[in-house]
């Protein structure tokens, strides 16, 4: 990331304690845990902002999801990582809501069955927590395990998602 890409913070309340939205001028940047620093990220410190465009729709979109209304996002994001982790973040959009995959299936979908404790490293570290969804995967035998957010908050999420079904449209 350039130095002169400034960016803007802003905390929101939830389900699984404050969250800090980070944003750059490109997109959401990170979503991060309550009293958590940005060394795990390796971002830049932020300002403060309650008036930045994509702070505000992420803090609606996540209230939505909490609410049991949004089963998705449609926000930017600017992801800020090394080529492999971007490509596994990106993998973790394609699970859907509701669902899980292990560590196992999401290395085979990145083309390296092998890759399982390179794909664990890469979603430690996955900056925009909730919507890239790393909460979703779970060991091979089906425990929840590795999660940056402690495993009560990936538990109360999977929980989130598996109480209710949005109904089709269609």
């Amino acid at each position: 990331m350039k130095a002169s890409n400034l960016l803007n913070y802003k905390d929101m309340p939830s389900p699984v304690g404050t969250i800090r939205l980070v944003a750059s001028d490109k997109g959401l940047v990170a979503v991060l845990w309550e009293g958590e620093d940005y060394c795990r990220t390796k971002l830049p410190g932020a300002v403060h902002s309650e008036h930045a465009p994509i702070l505000l729709a992420a803090e609606r979109q996540l209230g939505e999801y909490f609410a049991r209304i949004r089963t998705g996002f449609d926000l930017p994001l600017d992801l800020q990582g090394t080529e492999f982790q971007i490509r596994a973040w990106e993998a973790l959009l394609q699970i859907p809501y509701g669902k899980t995959r292990t560590y196992g299936e999401l290395a085979r979908i990145l083309g390296d069955i092998k890759a399982v404790r390179a794909v664990g490293g890469a979603l430690n570290k996955n900056p925009v927590a909730i919507i890239v969804p790393c909460h979703r995967v779970i060991g091979a035998s089906g425990k929840l395990v590795g999660f940056a957010g402690g495993l009560d908050r990936k538990s109360l999420l999977l929980s989130l998602e598996q109480e209710l079904r949005m109904p089709s449209l269609f």
